[in-house]
């Protein structure tokens, strides 16, 4: 199933795609950081920190990187 044949799917049983992928993505930056987020969605980093403000998330001192050193 592709992005758009699902889309449809969702329309037709009454479900607003849109709503649904901004509070979808809302949830999982409650849950992890967002930098993480957003490699896992290739979406860029500003685009996932824009909802962890909207949702008072918590993880605003989360640094990205290899932390092994």
């Amino acid at each position: 199933m592709n992005p758009v044949s699902l889309q449809v799917h969702l329309r037709e049983i009454g479900v607003p795609p849109q709503r649904g992928r901004a509070s979808a993505i809302r949830q999982l930056v409650l849950q992890a950081p967002a930098p993480v987020i957003a490699k896992a969605l290739g979406y860029h980093d500003k685009t996932a920190t824009r909802p962890v403000t909207e949702a008072g998330g918590t993880w605003s001192r989360y640094a990205p990187g290899d932390h092994q050193r």
